[in-house]
């Protein structure tokens, strides 16, 4: 399996596939001997991926040392089976670009290399993790250029699918795959299966639950959606729960559970401006300091050309909220907290600006000090038309336009 992803060029997948066979002789080889040198099983694979301890749980029956007849009598379940899979492992996540997980592949072989006293190796992959590891920009959440894949959700639906219908994938499929070109090779394939019937398959062009009422019970219908990874709290409106984490040993794994929920706008405009607060730390405090990335962020946030974008936010959401007292039931009370919590995002961002701006300045030359005062009085104008609807208590009558002592 592993050898067909390399033919297909699905690097990680194939990393996977060595690490999973890699996890199955450790567990065979935790049984036969508790060297010091040898991982403790499938579990010391855990940094490489969360599904080696389901994929590798194996009964007595199977993973039986006194057993000549069982499954593990093959040469990759002994020690040099093991390096073996470990350094492919290895060498297919450095394909793939994911530096991080070969690092943690190493970890794992060295010990067993130094115990061997197989120093020229140890050298050798020393040498190897200094070229690639050095290669890692994690400067910034936005400066490392790597790209490790494009993800589609695929929905499929009619009886012409068998087992497939109603169920859900999500496909791993190289960087920068286009939509239309998944879309264009899935309905050739099943077109081809299909008696090369074009009419019987049909692709759905938007994200929406599909009404099956709607279909045609004579034809096979692709929902295809393009979907990103999800890691942290931010603008998703659907997230989807696959068996299995990415990268598999597989590049579709099945869809187990699918959670929506609708962001209210105030809940969008909050995520928005810490991003941008965000953005602007992640600037102002990247090493080694880089001053035209800073204004390039300092421009995004206060330039004259867009600073309308922020004081648009505060003046849809903040204009006319007279605060706690007007809540007059549980949804008033709740959007009042949701204004509250933008009101202290706007403050954190208005304060990053001005550590920004500090920032700029020390970074700046003599030639700049114009672009830098430009900068400070595009901030402060921003400042004191965003600090009256900090207050709780602003209403859009109001006309006050400078900010108030405090």
């Amino acid at each position: 399996m592993a050898q067909k992803q390399f033919e297909r060029g699905n690097f990680a997948e194939a990393a996977q596939c060595y690490v999973h066979s890699a996890a199955l002789a450790a567990e065979y080889l935790s049984m036969l001997e508790n060297d010091a040198h040898l991982p403790e099983g499938a579990i010391s694979f855990l940094p490489l991926s969360d599904d080696v301890l389901e994929e590798s749980a194996v009964g007595d029956d199977v993973l039986r040392p006194e057993d000549d007849e069982g499954v593990c009598v093959g040469a990759y379940f002994t020690e040099n089976g093991l390096c073996f899979l470990l350094e492919r492992a290895a060498a297919a996540y450095c394909r793939a670009q994911m530096f991080e997980a070969a690092h943690s592949a190493y970890k794992i072989l060295l010990p067993i290399l130094e115990y061997r006293k197989k120093f020229q190796k140890i050298a050798q992959i020393y040498a190897v993790l200094s070229e690639y590891l050095i290669k890692i920009d994690n400067r910034t959440l936005t400066s490392d250029k790597r790209l490790f894949g494009t993800y589609f959700r695929i929905g499929f639906y009619g009886n012409r699918f068998g087992d497939l219908d109603g169920q859900e994938f999500v496909y791993r499929e190289p960087s920068i795959t286009k939509l239309p070109e998944i879309s264009h090779r899935l309905e050739s394939f099943y077109v081809d299966k299909f008696d090369g019937d074009q009419r019987l398959v049909e692709i759905i062009k938007d994200s929406n639950n599909v009404d099956r009422n709607v279909l045609d019970p004579r034809k096979a219908y692709l929902q295809i959606t393009y979907v990103e990874p999800y890691f942290d709290s931010w603008e998703i409106r659907t997230v989807l729960t696959t068996a299995h984490c990415f990268p598999y040993v597989k590049t579709r794994v099945r869809v187990v559970q699918k959670d929506q929920k609708v962001l209210t706008p105030v809940e969008v405009a909050i995520e928005d401006v810490k991003k941008k607060t965000h953005e602007l730390d992640a600037a102002t405090h990247q090493e080694p300091r880089d001053a035209k990335m800073l204004q390039m962020v300092l421009q995004g946030c206060i330039g004259t050309t867009v600073n309308q974008g922020p004081l648009e936010v505060a003046n849809v959401f903040l204009c006319g909220a007279r605060g706690d007292g007007d809540a007059v039931d549980g949804t008033s009370n709740v959007e009042e907290m949701r204004r509250n919590k933008l009101r202290l995002a706007f403050k954190d961002f208005s304060k990053k600006c001005a550590d920004a701006l500090r920032e700029n300045k020390r970074l700046i030359g003599s030639d700049q000090k114009e672009y830098q005062k430009e900068l400070e009085r595009n901030y402060v104008r921003f400042t004191e038309r965003l600090a009256p609807m900090l207050s709780k208590f602003y209403v859009a009558a109001s006309t006050a336009t400078s900010a108030p002592s405090t």
